[in-house]
């Protein structure tokens, strides 16, 4: 099975997913631009001001990479942009514990700063939300694919007491999704 067959092309959580990849990406990406005006060097560990953050020019390249990566996944749809969000909230947490790493050490190639660790913590969360929308909950409603998904074998109920069964499986016999 492939991850596109999971979702409908009209479902309305493709939407919440092209619109977390999207301005994400077009974020990044005008950062980068901004980032490459000011003339600062490629691996300059001190870096200029861009839009609250330092940058230098390799961070710079990086977000418009990165960004343009976004934006294909924006424009890709579907599981494809809920995944790309996923991935890339995590690899930005990630990089965000690097950022912390090197902070004030001649490694910091990416110029990083307080206030671009918080950033990429922030982004990476903000971004992984959006692709995980819809896809991790335990109340998903049932017109959903991936509860669809999760809940297409044979249903077997929990033998035993009934208090023991309250136990095991609480909350009404077939719940429906807020």
């Amino acid at each position: 099975m492939k991850l596109q067959d999971e979702l409908p092309v009209d479902h309305k959580l493709a939407q919440v997913y092209r619109w977390g990849a999207g301005l994400g990406g077009v974020f990044l990406v005008v950062f980068g631009i901004l980032g490459l005006f000011d003339t600062v060097g490629f691996f300059d560990t001190d870096g200029k001001e861009t839009l609250g953050l330092s940058s230098n020019g390799a961070l710079s390249v990086l977000s418009i990479v990165v960004g343009g990566i976004l934006i294909i996944g924006a424009v890709i749809g579907g599981n494809f942009a809920s995944t790309l969000n996923m991935i890339v909230g995590v690899v930005f947490i990630l990089a965000g514990f690097v950022g912390l790493m090197v902070l004030d050490s001649t490694a910091n190639r990416l110029a990083f700063q307080i206030p671009n660790v918080i950033f990429s913590f922030a982004f990476g969360f903000v971004v992984v939300t959006f692709g995980m929308y819809g896809r991790v909950s335990s109340h998903l409603p049932q017109d959903n694919p991936y509860w669809r998904q999760r809940h297409s074998g044979p249903q077997t109920a929990p033998d035993g007491p009934q208090t023991l069964v309250k136990v095991l499986k609480p909350g009404p016999p077939n719940p429906v999704g807020h």
